[in-house]
């Protein structure tokens, strides 16, 4: 399954989101939150991007401190995956852990080193 990607860019605060094909999903399969990923792999030359997070088919969420791919239920205190509207509250959720896999539907990555060419123009060549 293809993953959808939601690339934000810290200078302009704009976020741009398209859709992988299935070879270059392939790049990112075994890759953890947190990670720098040559933006080559995706089509984005001379690009550096980072893991921040994303969520799976069913909608959990990844977090970053749980370890492996699949779905766990932990007791969270706070995001993602749980906020809270008071001081304190703890509850018991199902996450997802910081591998990326095949069951992982989008991803969200920051830009940590810019190319040459605007993201923009990339990202409407790829799709």
């Amino acid at each position: 399954m293809p993953f959808k990607l939601v690339i934000s860019d810290p200078e302009t605060g704009k976020a741009i989101q398209y859709e992988l094909d299935d070879a270059k999903t392939n790049a990112l399969v075994g890759k953890q939150v947190g990670e720098i990923v040559e933006g080559d792999a995706l089509g984005l030359p001379g690009y550096k991007l980072k893991i921040t997070g994303g969520s799976d088919t069913s909608g959990f969420p990844i977090r970053p401190d749980v370890h492996g791919s699949g779905k766990k239920r932990i007791l969270i205190r706070g995001p993602p995956g749980f906020r809270s509207d008071r001081k304190g509250t703890a509850r018991r959720k199902t996450v997802r852990g910081r591998e990326l896999d095949s069951n992982i539907s989008q991803v969200n990555m920051r830009v940590e080193e810019k190319g040459s060419t605007p993201l923009e123009e990339l990202v409407m060549q790829a799709a």
